[in-house]
């Protein structure tokens, strides 16, 4: 609320004429009127904070609008802060290369003429800073309604396929050229309803992947919900099956009853264990854990990983799936070829002139592809929402993932040794 307060503070006093008292009342009338509708959910939102849950703010007409106002409220402030340091430093310099001026005119007993046309400037020739801010107010509201707009569009569409080949050295043959979707973060809620799901399930089938997973947050909050989930999601089908591990909010919603409606919908669930499918001779093992029952920023949950790889034939190739992306720094060093995760959403909101994702404030993996040494994570930007139903720059996702063999290195040319003879391989 700063930047807007700040904002509506120096406009009252800018955007007035004092020439024209009448006017003048009417614009800080409609500026304080302006002000006061677009920060008129904080009553409802700091409530929710204070008194009772987060969760439901979805529920509060227009939230979406009104946190982009919110932003693009800081981004304006951060704006004009770079503007102010910015004339703070052109001044300065023009104040150091005026002293110097008058230092080497006073040295030569000239003074510099100064040139008609720079005397005086016409006033028609240059805007007034009132008729300037005017026009900025204007375009910060329509850069306003713009991203709301299409914020929540972007949150209310079907997902984005996106595609991916992954090379691994040391998979095995017969599980070369398997495709796997990966969905993430459904939170079938009142954002998420039966008819979307429906599509969405259509959407995800239409792809004929080998096999389909999900990393959690199959629910937002809701129990009532998870029947809807079932009926939407038990026409979800592949060749090898559908396996599931919880997120944070299966466990907000009733873990007991989401682990029963994930089975109900035909899909197999995997705590701290694996899952294992065989493929032409070859065995996948779907290495499962829990979501950590703590806030801990990428937390890398090493007793998991070793609990579920303990249930793990080593013989199998191991893919972890996990709903918090931190997961990636425990499989790393145990030599997990790939992890799957979702959980961050891109953040939801994304600048991408600086690369920068509202994300970063809990992790480093906020989405996309990620390696580690012979290691590879993929995070899902996610389907669904957590609280604001706005995606800006973010659009939803469902990775196509094809598994494929990496090509056989070319052997080295026996490297050259002093005094002009080469080294031989040992048989």
């Amino acid at each position: 609320m700063a930047p807007q307060a700040v904002l509506y503070a120096y406009l009252r006093e800018r955007l007035a004429d004092a020439a024209r008292p009448g006017r003048a009342q009417l614009v800080r009338a409609g500026l304080a009127a302006v002000f006061a509708v677009f920060n008129l959910p904080w009553l409802f939102v700091a409530r929710r904070v204070l008194f009772g849950s987060v969760w439901g703010m979805g529920r509060i007409p227009y939230l979406g609008p009104w946190i982009a106002w919110q932003m693009l409220g800081w981004i304006f402030a951060g704006l004009v802060a770079v503007y102010v340091v910015g004339k703070a430093a052109v001044w300065s310099i023009k104040k150091l290369r005026g002293a110097r001026s008058a230092v080497r005119g006073t040295t030569s007993g000239e003074a510099e003429p100064r040139s008609p046309l720079t005397a005086h400037r016409a006033p028609d020739s240059v805007i007034s800073r009132r008729r300037f801010l005017a026009r900025a107010t204007y375009a910060y509201a329509a850069a306003g309604a713009a991203l709301s707009t299409y914020g929540i569009w972007n949150a209310e569409r079907l997902p984005d396929v996106t595609r991916r080949t992954l090379l691994f050295s040391d998979l095995p043959p017969g599980l070369d050229g398997l495709r796997l979707l990966h969905l993430s973060d459904v939170h079938a809620g009142i954002h998420m309803e039966q008819d979307k799901m429906q599509a969405l399930v259509a959407q995800a089938n239409a792809l004929a992947a080998d096999l389909i997973v999900q990393t959690g947050d199959m629910i937002d909050i809701d129990p009532a919900y998870i029947p809807r989930y079932v009926q939407a999601f038990r026409d979800l089908s592949a060749p090898l099956g559908v396996v599931t591990v919880l997120g944070n909010h299966d466990r907000y919603t009733g873990e007991a009853a989401v682990i029963r409606g994930v089975r109900e919908a035909g899909q197999v669930f995997v705590r701290n264990g694996a899952h294992l499918i065989e493929r032409n001779g070859a065995a996948l093992a779907l290495v499962g854990i829990d979501d950590p029952r703590n806030w801990k920023a990428d937390d890398p949950q090493p007793q998991d990983i070793d609990l579920a790889l303990r249930r793990t034939p080593p013989e199998a190739f191991q893919i972890l799936l996990a709903h918090r992306p931190g997961a990636f720094d425990g499989a790393a060093p145990r030599g997990i070829p790939l992890t799957l995760a979702g959980h961050i959403h891109g953040g939801q909101f994304y600048l991408p002139v600086l690369g920068w994702s509202a994300g970063r404030l809990i992790t480093k993996y906020v989405m996309g592809h990620f390696r580690q040494g012979s290691s590879q994570l993929y995070v899902s930007r996610g389907i669904g929402v957590v609280g604001v139903p706005i995606r800006v720059f973010v659009p939803p996702e469902i990775a196509l993932i094809e598994l494929r063999r990496s090509p056989p290195m070319p052997p080295r040319s026996p490297a050259a040794l002093p005094g002009g003879s080469r080294s031989t391989p040992s048989t």
